[in-house]
């Protein structure tokens, strides 16, 4: 049987009345659908402020409101497997292509 992770000082953070304050701020931006399953064209209701980038990679993000998006459990439990006793995902590198405007017309 996985035991549950260590609770630590980041968890005393969903605790606060910022965060209290926030998380419905985030939801209302959202219209309360998982963000994810929009973007695949699916309408689900969603139910978890989810840090895009996790709050224990940069806890400077932590109050950023374009780090927070909804989601439905579905979608937060595929986020974090590590949480339901699976393994934790690799992180995704972003692979940025830029563009630069030539003066020929």
């Amino acid at each position: 049987m996985v035991s549950a992770r260590q609770r630590d000082e980041i968890d005393k953070l969903y605790k606060t009345s910022r965060w209290r304050k926030l998380r419905p701020v985030v939801i209302a931006r959202d219209f309360g659908l998982c963000q994810e399953c929009k973007r695949r064209g699916i309408i689900t209701k969603g139910t978890i402020v989810h840090h895009k980038i996790e709050a224990r990679d940069d806890l400077n993000l932590f109050w950023n409101e374009e780090n927070l998006e909804l989601a439905c459990a579905a979608c937060h439990n595929k986020e974090h497997p590590e949480r339901s006793g699976g393994t934790k995902k690799p992180k995704r590198k972003v692979n940025v292509v830029k563009f630069y405007a030539t003066n020929e017309r």
